[in-house]
């Protein structure tokens, strides 16, 4: 059986990656992974609990007890923590403000990088290959990968698509504080001493601000046929 092909997708907060990831696996036909999603799951199960969240025992056996499941919906990829369906209860603004903490814990990431390599590599088989996207995996999850993208967005960009989803989902919160979220996880996630946000020399690095889900997707589509890796 061919290696499966994967396709290494990093950026910041609100450049799209995650639309664009779901798109583009299925337009490849492969697997998509989210990573941010299994953050965030974590995350949800240590408020549900009540955990410390700067105790890092309580958020490795919380991690380690906690099944997550991502599978492909209708519209949405759904994703269901110890067989719930959590889909909606993970991209709250609780949870994305928790969400730090749980990045920041070595011994989670270590659990869930394991999780994440072993969905791309086993989990990914029958269907070719995988597309994953998060924050560190062209760096620390698949520094092999055949492909990575680092996409990007101006801050701006980014907060104005974060406030339209907030508001989609029925938040009331504001541009302006939307905007604040935004450029302090920037400034998280590329500080972050474990799992930092940054590009690699291999990196193809594409600002998408002018682009559509469905325009970013088929970019990288077409450079994934025109660049074939075995």
């Amino acid at each position: 059986m061919k290696k499966p092909i994967i396709v290494a997708m990093d950026g910041p907060a609100g450049a799209g990656k995650s639309t664009v990831a779901k798109t583009l696996a299925k337009k490849l036909g492969y697997l998509h992974i989210d990573t941010g999603a299994m953050y965030r799951s974590v995350t949800l199960a240590a408020l549900r609990t009540k955990a410390d969240l700067k105790n890092d025992d309580q958020l490795e056996h919380l991690a380690k007890s906690s099944k997550i499941e991502l599978k492909p919906g209708e519209v949405e990829n759904k994703v269901f923590l110890n067989g719930e369906d959590v889909s909606k209860d993970i991209r709250t603004p609780e949870v994305t403000q928790a969400s730090a903490f749980i990045a920041n814990c070595v011994p989670v990431r270590k659990i869930l990088v394991a999780r994440q390599q072993q969905m791309g590599r086993e989990d990914s088989a029958s269907y070719g290959g995988a597309v994953l996207e998060g924050r560190d995996i062209g760096t620390d999850v698949f520094p092999d990968a055949q492909y990575k993208f680092f996409l990007d967005a101006s801050v701006e960009t980014r907060a104005k698509r974060r406030y339209n989803d907030l508001v989609k989902a029925g938040t009331q919160t504001t541009l302006e504080a939307v905007l604040a979220d935004v450029q302090a996880r920037d400034d998280r996630d590329y500080n972050r001493a474990v799992g930092g946000l940054r590009k690699t020399a291999d990196s193809i690095v594409m600002d998408h601000s002018d682009l559509t889900v469905e325009q970013s997707a088929e970019e990288l589509f077409q450079y994934i046929q025109k660049h074939p890796k075995n």
